[in-house]
């Protein structure tokens, strides 16, 4: 099976992957425009968004950067994230992946943003500011 060719648009902004007890309603930080996501499990509540809203005081990760495959993608295509994976750990590429209804978010840390942008060009994708 051949890999999909994609495009993929890269946000402007910078994103935190922060983290919260299972139990925690969304925070009074927590902005109500722009990426945004939030996924509860009986473990945490994982939180992605721009990261000059999280506090300092917030356990997080910051300094990741967010391509959008450009979607939506029908739920019966397979492969679609993976072709953008594959390249990634071939590179040695960390990410942290979101997925919604009509497609993927794969965020990477800025400091490997020009090498993973090779990756994925090397590999046939195109990148959209």
């Amino acid at each position: 099976m051949t890999a999909p060719s994609l495009t993929l648009g890269l946000l402007p902004a910078h994103y935190a992957v922060a983290q919260l007890p299972a139990d925690a309603a969304l925070p009074a930080w927590w902005p109500t425009t722009g990426m945004r996501h939030a996924g509860w499990t009986d473990d945490e509540l994982s939180l992605v968004c721009e990261e000059h809203h999280v506090p300092d005081d917030v356990r997080c990760q910051r300094g990741w950067r967010m391509f959008k495959l450009q979607g939506p993608f029908d739920f019966a295509l397979t492969g679609i994230l993976k072709a953008v994976l594959d390249p990634l750990a071939v590179a040695g590429i960390g990410i942290f992946a979101v997925s919604t209804y009509d497609t993927d978010y794969v965020l990477v840390q800025a400091h490997q943003l020009d090498d993973a942008v090779s990756a994925l060009q090397g590999t046939g994708h195109r990148i959209e500011d």
